[in-house]
């Protein structure tokens, strides 16, 4: 840590999205219900693979850490966020923020791994159906997971300590709901240009080679379909990858335009706002798109409260 940090900033004030009582009051229902139904959804969603033996593929395998690392992304932030809501001081301890940076950072970064490592899934199942057990082996898809989460955290500490290494001086006002970098490098009183460029180059690389494997792999993907002849079977095709088509739109969209720009572009009061929706609502959204459009889940989903209800006649 840079020298005077320590006595300089012991804690952060997070300024939140708004300072009237009544708005609050209705962020905070609307969050504890977005929450509730993001944690219900994921960690069901996660449950529900793991005792469904049919559902027990690379696809599902892949699904099921999809959803562990949006209930992380969310529960980084989310729960202190309603505390926050009703506290006069919503203060927030120098390593507990840089701990929520870390862990924000670390899961934003695998979010977008697990993302193209399905989109690859997908690619290997739709143009090699009959070589897919053999291309995607339960060895293989550990390893891919694993060394995605590995990354993750590198990724999440390397950019944690080069944040907190500034110097903050009498500085800590955060201009948001959470500690978030780009705020927290504008109360920076030491130069920062050193750590603007290796947020630029760390969000830059990161979404561009996990949108690469994305945009190479529905490519061929789409070749594939195109050579299907019957409308039945490029529709069946279609069907098994437009679950994951929905979030990785989303999900990139919302992740460039936050944070694959230059500072000069910015506006902290729009991104917070547009934070709530890729930090908050895309972990709610994630397990109704893969359960709403996708048969086997409902299918499972079905089968589980069937014997639910005959166990309890």
């Amino acid at each position: 840590m840079a020298k005077g940090n320590y006595s300089a900033v012991t804690e952060f004030i997070l300024l939140g999205l708004t300072d009237n009582p009544e708005l609050q009051a209705i962020l905070f229902g609307v969050f504890l219900v977005i929450y509730l139904v993001s944690v219900l959804g994921n960690l069901g969603l996660i449950v529900l693979i793991h005792i469904s033996p049919h559902l027990h593929t690379p696809m599902y395998f892949f699904l099921q850490h999809l959803a562990l690392t949006d209930f992380s992304f969310t529960s980084t932030v989310t729960p202190n966020s309603l505390v926050n809501f009703f506290r006069d001081v919503r203060s927030i301890t120098f390593y507990a923020c840089a701990t929520q940076v870390c862990c924000f950072v670390t899961f934003i970064v695998c979010e977008v791994y697990v993302l193209s490592i399905m989109a690859y899934d997908r690619y290997v199942a739709i143009c090699n159906p009959l070589l897919y057990v053999i291309l995607m082996p339960r060895k293989l898809c550990l390893g891919m997971i694993a060394s995605t989460y590995i990354y993750s955290f590198i990724v999440g500490l390397v950019q944690t300590v080069s944040t907190f290494q500034l110097s903050f001086c009498d500085h800590n006002m955060v201009n948001h709901f959470y500690c978030d970098e780009v705020p927290l490098i504008d109360l920076a009183c030491s130069d920062t240009k050193v750590k603007e460029f290796l947020l630029l180059i760390n969000a830059g690389f990161n979404t561009f080679c996990s949108l690469v494997i994305v945009l190479i792999s529905y490519g061929f993907i789409l070749f594939a379909i195109l050579k299907i002849h019957s409308a039945e079977g490029r529709k069946k095709a279609f069907s098994t990858c437009a679950s994951h088509l929905t979030s990785v739109t989303i999900f990139y969209g919302t992740i460039i335009f936050m944070y694959v720009k230059p500072k000069s572009s910015r506006s902290l009061n729009t991104e917070k706002f547009v934070s709530v929706f890729y930090v908050v609502v895309i972990p709610m959204l994630n397990p109704m798109i893969y359960s709403l459009r996708n048969q086997e889940v409902k299918n499972a989903l079905k089968k589980i409260i069937e014997k639910m209800y005959l166990a309890i006649r």
